[in-house]
């Protein structure tokens, strides 16, 4: 039975959300506060691809934000040239003015939904994905998303992903709807936590890392792996 995703917020909402919070997501010190783990998955996520690719030139960063992680792959594979991406035009100015103070290489800038994205064959070496694939919907658009993102990457290249995900078993899932809500009733009580789990059911629609991992797989990649995973959020990536 398809699933109907007509009450999740539209790109529109979400570019407007976004362009509208640019000065929380330019901490490169903290990360993102919701994300649980945030520093430790965009460390992992940039070592893993410094380790994988480790004469990178070409780099893409997909729902790049204010370019918090192009900046901490910047700081252990300098001057790669980078492309990024995000449905915001505020946020990509700002990524752009802070990855230029970082790199000699050339920097694109690509304002546009991913799945609309196009890209050369065989270009980047290291993909990028931070909180961004969430809002992919149904299975045909995840199966587009990493299909295009897998013939983007040169033989060899790698892309890494730190995401929120979801679990497929119900229990579980339950499980960690309830770690997370307590979490975030640590960050800022009740009313807080009310208002993020708001906008995360209005807007986003993550898949379990299991699935994920699997359509990696189904799309060509060869060796897939889990860095880190820690309640409702994940670390994980593929080698082409």
């Amino acid at each position: 039975m398809e699933t109907d995703y007509s009450d999740k917020s539209t790109n529109e909402e979400i570019r407007a959300r976004f362009d509208n919070d640019v000065e929380r997501f330019s901490n490169l010190d903290t990360g993102q506060l919701t994300t649980i783990d945030a520093p430790l998955t965009m460390e992992l996520c940039t070592e893993a691809a410094k380790y994988v690719n480790p004469n990178a030139t070409e780099l893409l960063d997909i729902g790049c934000g204010a370019g918090n992680y192009t900046l901490k792959m910047l700081s252990k594979i300098g001057n790669l040239n980078c492309t990024l991406n995000d449905l915001s035009l505020p946020m990509l100015q700002r990524a752009m003015e802070r990855v230029s103070a970082q790199t000699n290489g050339k920097i694109t800038i690509l304002q546009d939904d991913m799945r609309n994205l196009v890209l050369p064959d065989e270009h980047f070496d290291i993909i990028l994905a931070a909180a961004t694939l969430h809002h992919l919907r149904d299975d045909a658009d995840w199966e587009l998303v990493f299909t295009k993102l897998y013939k983007a990457l040169k033989p060899g290249g790698s892309i890494w992903i730190s995401d929120l995900i979801a679990h497929d078993a119900p229990p579980l899932n339950a499980l960690f709807n309830q770690r997370y809500s307590d979490y975030l009733d640590t960050l800022g009580g009740p009313e807080y936590r009310q208002k993020v789990l708001d906008y995360v059911a209005h807007e986003d629609t993550p898949r379990s890392v299991n699935y994920q991992l699997a359509l990696l797989t189904k799309v060509g990649f060869k060796q897939v792996e889990i860095l880190h995973k820690n309640s409702y959020f994940a670390a994980f990536g593929g080698i082409k």
